[in-house]
């Protein structure tokens, strides 16, 4: 299977594990790069979706035709480098044409040793992804596009895979850093990096948490010396299957009874703490467009995702979490194919969702999920606990301040712009680096 014939001679090709080969032209730097193949159905946002960190160890296929036109800025970056393992295009913009464009798209892909390829009919790319799944792949350009076409599979089928792959040291902050909460301060929160990305951070700083981000492998010993109001987990690549550490951890920090917010990679962590299993998708979502359904509002959203795993759970109904945590319910799936988008926890203060809800290119339909996280909280603080029954109204217990948290009036703080978060194992601007 190969694109449309182009009228100069090719000098790039991608090619599948299945043996599908797509010619086109090098865009970006030149070489050769594996990974696994996926999709992204964004129409905006490829600046975004290349600083994810969640896109590790992927090539990345744009399903929108005409990718570049805006150019790179600073100021949309998601982390302080570019993560995408290849990146695959139609047809890049010959020219940048925004005020706020700094540099190239094809620039910053060449600086960043990003082996790319354009001219390549992407449409057909997607239909093969959508009908065999996500697989392994890799792009060839320069003199390694003169490889006999065996030996390129072959190299191609000796790659990695995604299942079984545990990413989070790849892409975790090393040491750890503070930022500092904005407005009125509610406490310290404890933040796993498994990928984090920029927005995420200011949209906690700006609920007035002290953001304490915490490298990978932290301990819950770690964790408690922050003395935290609340704890999160971030999205991130990899198989939430191999990732026991971080699955023991969250049990611990569940047991100490804190209040929990998990987003993506973190939604699949919750579901393995909670005792359900979690299983690969055939070629998972990722895009800006997804559809979902909120259970409790029955409100839909349209949400930001970029996931090939999910958690394997009923979508109907309240379930007994098999680790021991009390009742449990899917509070949210993707009307595309029922895949379970969110959890809740109805005995203690955990939920998570399975999409992006600070979605930096937009869209913002699920911000609110951190103002939500902010009064869970608040509310935890006052000794009012959910019920996790709609007709009966939340009780009030012994609960009482933490020690060490502030005592806020529940008001939102004002938002205010933070400088983009650092990558692994940098501090940022303004931070306090943590030893």
């Amino acid at each position: 299977m190969t694109s449309p014939a182009t009228s100069a001679p090719a000098s790039a090709v991608l090619v599948l594990e299945d043996g599908s080969r797509y010619r086109g032209r090098p865009y970006g730097a030149t070489g050769r790069t594996l990974g696994e193949a996926v999709f992204a159905t964004g129409m905006s946002g490829y600046q975004e979706t290349l600083s994810d960190p969640s896109y590790a160890g992927q090539i990345v296929v744009m399903t929108a035709p005409h990718i570049g036109i805006t150019g790179m800025n600073d100021d949309d970056l998601e982390s302080s480098r570019l993560w995408v393992s290849g990146f695959v295009v139609r047809d890049p913009a010959r020219r940048v044409s925004n005020f706020r464009a700094q540099r190239s798209l094809d620039d910053d892909l060449e600086d960043a040793r990003i082996v790319g390829i354009s001219g390549v009919d992407t449409r057909a790319v997607t239909r093969r992804i959508r009908d065999a799944g996500a697989m392994r792949a890799g792009i060839f350009s320069g003199a390694d596009a003169e490889l006999d076409a065996d030996e390129q599979l072959a190299v191609v089928r000796s790659g990695a895979s995604m299942a079984g792959a545990n990413l989070s040291a790849e892409v975790s902050t090393v040491g750890g850093y503070v930022l500092p909460a904005e407005g009125e301060r509610l406490g310290a929160l404890a933040v796993l990096d498994l990928g984090v990305k920029t927005s995420t951070l200011r949209y906690l700083a700006q609920r007035g948490f002290e953001v304490h981000v915490l490298p990978q492998d932290a301990t819950l010993d770690r964790v408690l010396a922050i003395d935290p109001v609340a704890a999160f987990y971030s999205n991130g690549p990899g198989d939430p299957g191999a990732s026991e550490h971080q699955v023991d951890l969250l049990q611990g920090i569940l047991r100490s009874d804190l209040p929990f917010f998990g987003i993506c990679f973190g939604n699949q962590l919750l579901g393995r703490a909670l005792g359900f299993g979690t299983y690969k998708l055939p070629f998972g979502h990722r895009g800006i467009n997804q559809p979902v359904l909120d259970k409790e509002t029955g409100r839909v959203e349209i949400t930001s995702q970029n996931h090939g795993f999910a958690v394997d759970a009923p979508i109907d109904g309240v379930l007994d979490s098999p680790a021991g945590f009390g009742r449990v319910e899917v509070s949210h799936y993707s009307l595309n194919d029922r895949v379970v988008q969110g959890l809740k926890a109805l005995d203690i203060p955990a939920f998570s969702v399975q999409f992006h809800p600070e979605s930096a290119a937009g869209p913002h339909d699920s911000a609110y999920l951190f103002d939500r996280f902010r009064d869970l909280v608040l509310a935890r603080r006052a000794g009012v606990r959910d019920t996790g029954d709609p007709d009966l109204p939340p009780t009030t217990g012994s609960g009482g301040d933490r020690a060490g948290a502030g005592g806020p009036d529940g008001a939102r703080p004002a938002a205010a712009h933070l400088a983009p978060a650092p990558g692994p194992g940098t501090e940022p601007d303004g931070g306090t680096e943590v030893l």
